[in-house]
């Protein structure tokens, strides 16, 4: 059983993750440090962090590199997938994901992420730049525009609880759908 763990950054979908593989026995896989693991930039770039891609070769090679990684941990059995914010959202990767295991979407208030991202804005490429009213105005943007692909997953969880509630709801709509099967 593979879980894939979708939502716009900053979402929880690391620590969600984390939490989850550590209580079912499974791994845990970051999309984005598998994606800096295996691409190289030229050396004088230092680290390669999912920024400097963007940087250097563009959003659609990053997308592309993106969907690639995915479906290279097709391989993989009893593991969690915390995918990046846009993942879902390029190369049928929603379908792809739903089709080879089970969906989550970690819904989260627009305001709750902004709060959470204002920190973090100058290590996100898409954020760069932004803060205050013009973070929240984009954040909501952004998520009307991605909805469309979260909105697909066969579990959808608020992230209106803590932590430890989220994943036990999470493991519950798993046991539904597994029973269902």
């Amino acid at each position: 059983m593979k879980i894939f763990l979708v939502g716009f950054m900053g979402c929880g979908k690391s620590y969600i993750g984390k939490k989850l593989a550590q209580m079912l026995g499974f791994q845990f896989v970051d999309l984005d440090s598998v994606i800096e693991n295996t691409e190289s930039l030229p050396e004088e770039a230092g680290k390669v962090t999912v920024a400097k891609i963007f940087a250097s070769k563009g959003e659609p090679y990053f997308r592309q590199l993106e969907s690639d990684r995915l479906r290279g941990l097709n391989k993989w059995t009893e593991i969690v997938i915390a995918t990046g914010g846009g993942a879902a959202c390029f190369h049928q990767n929603m379908q792809w994901m739903n089709d080879n295991g089970i969906t989550v979407y970690l819904k989260t208030p627009p305001e709750l992420l902004a709060e959470r991202l204002n920190s973090e804005a100058a290590h996100r490429p898409v954020l760069q730049g932004k803060s205050g009213t013009e973070l929240l105005d984009f954040i909501k943007e952004k998520l009307n525009d991605r909805e469309v692909f979260y909105n697909q997953a066969q579990i959808i969880v608020y992230q209106n609880a803590n932590g430890e509630e989220i994943i036990f709801d999470i493991l519950q709509k798993i046991l539904n759908i597994r029973m269902a099967n």
